[in-house]
């Protein structure tokens, strides 16, 4: 028997070190390296998209319904029923608006400090290039 010890190593291809990389990133832990105008964009993204997000929802909702009930009325001639789902239907679109500068009002709340403090720094930083 032979006490030698044969080892052969072979380095990934280009195309394997891609992939290898690829699939790599995908359960890496997310970098922190998120520069500050990165995180201010972010943060201002939040607090306008959530309150749009919520105004739509409501006034898309309330309009779904109140179509419904026109649909009643019109195609249908169930007067009654129809009247009421229209009435139904107007309330989320009439308070979709109020409810936009609601949530607008408490995320600007809850991350203005934090908006506010970041583009001071970027501010700041900027000056004390020149």
């Amino acid at each position: 028997m032979s006490n030698k010890f044969n080892f052969k190593y072979t380095a990934p291809t280009e195309e394997e070190r891609k992939e290898i990389d690829s699939i790599r990133r995908k359960y890496s832990p997310v970098e922190q390296s998120e520069t500050k105008l990165e995180r201010l964009r972010k943060l201002d993204m939040i607090v306008k998209n959530t309150a749009i997000i919520w105004s739509l929802c409501l006034g898309v909702i309330g309009c779904l319904i109140f179509g419904f009930g026109l649909t009643m009325i019109l195609e249908w001639g169930i007067f009654g029923w129809g009247i009421a789902l229209m009435v139904i239907g107007s309330v989320p679109m009439a308070i979709a608006y109020p409810v936009y500068k609601m949530v607008l009002k408490k995320y600007k709340e809850t991350y203005g400090e934090e908006i506010l403090r970041l583009s001071e720094e970027l501010l700041n930083q900027g000056e004390n290039i020149n």
